[in-house]
C-alpha cells in the first residue's frame, strides 16, 4: 500500500498542476484513416499532453491540503518547469457534485507523450532535491492520507480545432 501511495504521489508530483490556457501545438498532427497528401485531414492539430489528478479533500481540510502542497508539490513543479521537464501546471478548486466527486483537479502539461517515456529518470532527482529522501517523501505521503484521497488520474492530449 505504501509503495502504491508513493508511486501515486511521485507520479502526481511529476505530472500535475497550474498550466496555461493553451499549449504550444506540436509539429505532429492527428492521423485519420483518410490522409491527404499534405498531411492529416483531421479537424484539429495536436497540442501538449496533460496529466490530471482528481483529488477529494476531507470536509473542512481543503485549505490544510493547499498549505501542505504549497511547500512540497509547488516547488517540485516549479523546478520541473525550470528544467523544462514540464511545460506548466494548474490547480483547480471547486465544489464536488456529490460525496464521491473530486473538489481539486491538478493538471500538469507535457510537450508530448514521448516526454513521459523517461519521466522517472527526470523527476527522481527533482523530487530528491526539493522533497528530500524517499523515506521523507513517504512520510509526507502518509500524512496526506489523513486529509485527502486521490480518486483517479487521467492522461489526455490537448487539441486545437482548425
Amino acid at each position: 500500500m505504501k509503495t502504491r501511495i508513493l508511486a501515486t504521489i511521485a507520479l502526481t508530483c511529476g505530472l500535475s498542476g497550474v498550466c496555461l490556457a493553451q499549449s504550444s501545438p506540436s509539429t505532429a498532427t492527428a492521423t485519420t484513416t483518410t490522409k491527404s497528401p499534405g498531411g492529416s485531414s483531421a479537424p484539429y492539430t495536436e497540442g501538449g499532453v496533460w496529466f490530471l489528478s482528481m483529488i477529494k479533500t476531507k470536509t473542512g481540510l481543503t485549505d490544510e491540503y493547499f498549505k501542505q502542497i504549497t511547500g512540497t508539490v509547488k516547488p517540485v513543479y516549479e523546478e520541473a518547469k525550470k528544467q523544462k521537464i514540464i511545460l506548466d501546471y494548474k490547480i483547480l478548486n471547486g465544489e464536488s457534485s456529490d460525496a464521491h466527486d473530486f473538489n481539486i483537479l491538478i493538471l500538469v502539461e507535457y510537450p508530448n507523450y514521448a516526454a513521459l517515456d523517461t519521466q522517472r529518470e527526470k523527476m527522481d532527482p527533482v523530487l530528491a532535491k526539493v522533497m528530500g529522501s524517499e523515506e521523507q517523501r513517504t512520510q509526507m505521503a502518509v500524512k496526506r492520507l489523513d486529509i485527502r484521497e486521490i480518486l483517479g488520474t487521467k492522461t489526455m492530449r490537448e487539441i486545437m480545432l482548425k
